[in-house]
């Protein structure tokens, strides 16, 4: 399976599960936590194991300004490695660097994206 396939279907299966509260994230899935605290609207989160191709996950209608949500992935990512570079895709048309991080260590700490 080429990687671009692999990352498209994790982020697939994430966008499936992206509905589930908090509280059902804590109950043994893998997830991360995500803070928006720029003035605009994230519309897209992307995620890449070598910052080459990256997977989108479905964040419905986007991440608000200043809002916190957590994401969960779906189990076909189990496989993975933990490490992995994440990124996001503004309203406004800006987008923030990559950022590499642990998504098996500290999983409640939010991912801030910031101005």
């Amino acid at each position: 399976m080429s990687i671009q396939r692999f990352v498209s279907l994790a982020a697939f299966g994430a966008a499936i599960l992206l509905p589930c509260a908090h509280a059902v994230a804590k109950s043994g899935q893998w997830h991360f936590v995500v803070t928006n605290k720029t003035s605009s609207s994230i519309s897209k989160l992307q995620v890449s194991i070598d910052k080459q191709e990256w997977g989108d996950f479905d964040i419905g209608s986007g991440i608000a300004a200043g809002a916190t949500e957590t994401l969960v992935w779906d189990s076909s990512t189990d496989d993975e490695p933990c490490e992995q570079w994440i990124r996001a895709k503004f309203r406004d048309g800006s987008s923030s660097p990559p950022s590499k991080q642990d998504f098996c260590q500290d999983l409640d700490t939010p991912i801030e994206f910031t101005e």
